[in-house]
């Protein structure tokens, strides 16, 4: 392991020799300087891992140097020393990007701390984290293979996400990709369970058995909230995957208490046509087909899938006997503060407030078709990356912390998640067939019934079919479907882009959150 390097300034640095005895025991490299001067010299030839500087010096004073230090190398963590504690000193030091400030005297201990603090964090870090994940590897691997119910798998699910987000933060790629395999693992009993099972929901005597679905959300948790609150608010952000969440989590929380994190179940096909139209319809895609055709729209048929979302909730409310009065708006992005104002003002006149945001699919959709969007989002912890800068900076969040402010509840949640695909299976299927690369519906496919999981009666699964012999075959793990034709730019072009449609934990055990304000 490379030497932590460390420069050390002090006009009586001779008096610090145990010190930097002590210092280079524990195997670190000490360079010392007497002045200012040779100090900003020998940081504009060389690198350093830390900076010790002596406040009160002839010549250049160490703030002085501070300063100059930051032109050269303003990243390097300066830990400024001095035998002053006027608060005057110490803004000034901070106002100047110090990282640490010790009062002399200083002994061996305080300077080892503020060495591991500044410099051997991210090693320590990885180091507990990667011994932490190992020790529970066993245990995980085992649930997984005990994994048989619904709660099960909500299980696994958090344990996974939960080591994702700690190793992302790790030094250590080879523990990286023990949990890649471990989730894949996972993935592929995941599947087993719901091609096992996932029919079985939806027959009459196990409607008590069966998990929080799609269309259950407004009926059993929403409504429920809002018999509660004078005011709701809904918040739907597209294909947001419940490891985006988690990273999300620590910004939301500077404004809100989480009341509730729950993890539900995506219908099939995962997807907005289908999961975000029961979502708002409370009805199963073939219900909506039967009871609404005006509000749906057919994969083989032309226009948009998703444009009566408003219209099916306002159906769902008069069903259920509601009378509260309802905003609802869908946006890719809040374009400006008056847009802002302007919502803020609707939801403060409106008992149930709903808003849909794209904008999470958009990054998806446009990781797999422009370039530059796909290195930014190489992989699954680049994905949270982009996910939370776009939040950060959005007026979406703006709003969120006006909400905060008027104590209005939030309910936050998604329609389905995503996969990053990796493995091609062949399929055919005649020119009607539908373009999504997780799932198929079609009358004449062919294709590999080991390789997805086949319905080849979607009313069984309340799935509406374009035609009497129309099938529907969902991809698994990280397959993604491909036709034959032009087969090898196919591969290469979809591979490790982030699709959704299949089965998959990512795409279908999702989040909803409420969010009270603190």
């Amino acid at each position: 392991m490379k030497k932590v390097k460390i420069l050390w300034t002090d006009d009586e640095i001779d008096l610090l020799k145990p010190h930097i005895i002590f210092l280079e025991s524990k195997g670190y490299e000490v360079h010392t300087s007497t002045n200012g001067y040779d100090t900003i010299e020998m940081v504009s030839q060389q690198s350093f891992d830390i900076l010790f500087l002596d406040e009160n010096m002839p010549g250049l004073t160490g703030l002085e140097t501070l300063a100059k230090i930051k032109e050269v190398a303003p990243h390097v963590p300066v830990v400024m020393i001095t035998k002053s504690e006027e608060e005057n000193i110490m803004d000034e030091a901070i106002g100047s990007k110090m990282a640490d400030y010790l009062i002399k005297p200083v002994n061996p201990k305080q300077v080892l701390l503020s060495i591991k603090k500044n410099v051997d964090q991210k090693r320590l870090v990885t180091e507990q984290t990667t011994s932490a994940y190992q020790s529970q590897f066993g245990k995980i691997g085992m649930q997984i293979n005990d994994s048989f119910t619904i709660e099960d798998w909500k299980e696994v699910y958090r344990k996974l996400v939960f080591w994702e987000l700690e190793l992302s933060n790790s030094e250590d790629n080879t523990m990286n990709d023990v949990l890649q395999m471990q989730k894949n693992d996972a993935n592929n009993a995941f599947a087993r369970f719901v091609k096992k099972n996932y029919s079985e929901w939806f027959k009459p005597e196990n409607s008590e058995e069966r998990p929080l679905l799609s269309p259950d959300l407004f009926k059993k948790r929403i409504l429920p909230q809002l018999d509660k609150q004078k005011k709701v608010f809904v918040l739907v952000i597209d294909n947001l995957r419940y490891d985006q969440w988690r990273d999300l989590v620590p910004m939301i929380s500077e404004e809100y208490n989480i009341a509730s994190e729950e993890l539900y179940y995506s219908i099939l096909p995962t997807a907005t046509m289908y999961a975000r139209n029961a979502f708002f319809a409370g009805l199963m895609p073939s219900e909506i087909a039967k009871h609404y055709p005006e509000h749906w729209v057919d994969e083989d048929e032309e226009g948009g899938k998703n444009l009566k979302e408003k219209e099916l909730l306002e159906e769902q409310l008069k069903r259920l006997g509601r009378s509260e009065s309802m905003f609802f708006d869908k946006v890719s992005s809040l374009r400006t503060d008056k847009k802002v104002k302007d919502t803020v003002t609707a939801i403060q006149k409106h008992d149930l407030s709903v808003m849909v945001f794209n904008f999470v699919d958009m990054i998806s959709h446009s990781r797999t078709e422009i370039e530059v969007v796909r290195e930014l989002a190489k992989d699954e912890k680049a994905y949270r990356s982009l996910t939370r800068s776009w939040f950060q900076h959005s007026n979406l969040y703006e709003l969120l912390k006006q909400l905060a402010e008027l104590n209005i509840t939030v309910m936050l949640t998604t329609d389905h998640g995503s996969i990053r695909v990796q493995n091609a299976v062949k399929v055919i299927g005649d020119r009607n067939t539908n373009t999504n690369l997780r799932y198929k519906v079609g009358k004449n496919l062919n294709y590999n019934k080991k390789q997805v999981f086949d319905i080849t009666k979607p009313a069984s699964i309340h799935l509406p079919a374009p035609n009497v012999s129309s099938s529907f075959i969902f991809a698994t793990e990280s397959d993604f479907i491909a036709y034959p034709n032009n087969y090898n730019h196919y591969v290469n072009y979809y591979k490790d882009t982030f699709q959704h449609g299949g089965i998959s934990m990512e795409e279908m055990i999702i989040p909803l959150i409420t969010l009270k304000a603190r």
